[in-house]
């Protein structure tokens, strides 16, 4: 008599009516495996937790896009706001790690550092991933306000930096600054500061020219945690400068997309646009695109506690040279994308690639491996 091993059960941590969750939820049982069971971040945060079951596999999803959850983590239901960055980060964190049982996909402690733009380029600095540099790694170097800002600019020689809210995502918050002859300030961003102060994102990025508007922006920023990161040279791909997301599944580089754009945010929500990956693949060359994907599974691997993780990666002018500005914890919403050539996910997308990676035998890593062009 033959003993038939139960389908494996998974359970998602998320909002119900997200597009990640849904997308997730196909993924699932298009492997032929039983729907998983939701668990409502609402609920987590109202109980204080919840439990799972030995034999569950559980994904914690992004708990964004939903006002209550919203309201519940940084005190506003309004999904515009910037402010509140420090407290949704502290709420979030306590609130993954109120989970217990199951075989968890995403360590809490690992979360806690992706969450953290200077705890996050200290951990890559410190594992000899390349990253831009950056005065404020680790958190040791306070930013206050323009102030601290004007003194790093001038200490470290760094006309062109990054402003980037430490706990920040989907480019919420940064300001991209810029300094010009005399002395004279241009900042882009997208964020928008109302007549009492308050600040909101924007689908439209602006640029700001007169210093006191730029400082009296960085100030109200600050309260929240500030990284300052040097301005990458990006490599160029038709009329716009270009970066990668990079997403990395059990140590694998599977999925890739280009980004473009002429701001310096190059977010598909502020007027980026996909660029074509192969036309990448062919500026670099095959042993320089090789290195940009062992790059990102060398990030990844400062997270091996974390199933999947998205890699932000900057290409330097001439595409021979990388960078990582950022590890995202959920940096795999890709609809429609498929794995590359080599990579083992060759016909899934990011969260098919999830599920046959969470529900199969470990598969020997070949970091060496070689990554044929896309036709």
């Amino acid at each position: 008599m033959t003993d038939h091993a139960s389908p494996p059960r998974w359970a998602v941590v998320g909002n119900p009516e997200n597009r990640r969750v849904t997308l997730f939820s196909g993924a699932v049982r298009a492997a032929g495996l039983p729907a998983p069971r939701i668990v409502p971040w609402t609920e987590v945060l109202r109980a204080g937790g919840a439990a799972f079951a030995a034999d569950e596999i559980v994904r914690v999803e992004s708990p964004g896009e939903n006002p209550e959850v919203d309201r519940l983590l940084r005190g506003t239901d309004d999904p515009t706001r910037v402010e509140g960055g420090a407290r949704w980060y502290a709420a979030f964190t306590a609130a993954v790690r109120t989970l217990s049982g199951g075989r968890r996909l995403d360590d809490p402690e690992e979360l806690a550092v992706l969450f953290d733009k200077r705890g996050c380029h200290r951990t890559l600095a410190r594992a000899g991933v390349p990253v831009p540099d950056a005065p404020t790694s680790g958190g040791a170097t306070p930013v206050r306000g323009w102030d601290d800002v004007r003194a790093l600019m001038d200490a470290h020689r760094m006309p062109r930096m990054f402003l980037k809210p430490a706990h920040g995502s989907s480019a919420s918050g940064v300001v991209a600054v810029e300094t010009a002859g005399g002395g004279r300030i241009r900042a882009t961003t997208s964020v928008e500061r109302a007549v009492d102060g308050r600040l909101f994102n924007s689908l439209r990025v602006r640029r700001l020219t007169r210093e006191p508007e730029v400082a009296a922006l960085v100030d109200a920023l600050a309260p929240d945690g500030l990284h300052v990161e040097r301005w990458w040279p990006k490599a160029s791909l038709g009329d716009g400068a270009a970066d990668l997301r990079v997403v990395v599944v059990a140590g694998r580089a599977t999925h890739a997309v280009v980004r473009v754009s002429r701001a310096p945010m190059t977010n598909l929500h502020l007027g980026g646009r996909r660029g074509d990956l192969s036309a990448v693949i062919r500026a670099a060359g095959p042993a320089a695109w090789a290195e940009a994907l062992r790059i990102c599974e060398r990030a990844a691997a400062c997270f091996p506690g974390t199933l999947c993780v998205g890699v932000d990666l900057l290409p330097a002018i001439g595409w021979r040279r990388f960078a990582v500005a950022e590890v995202n914890a959920f940096g795999d919403l890709l609809p429609g994308l498929t794995g590359l050539p080599g990579g083992g996910a060759e016909g899934q997308d990011t969260y098919a690639a999830q599920v046959a990676a969470a529900t199969r035998a470990p598969v020997p890593h070949h970091p060496m491996r070689n990554h044929r062009a896309l036709a």
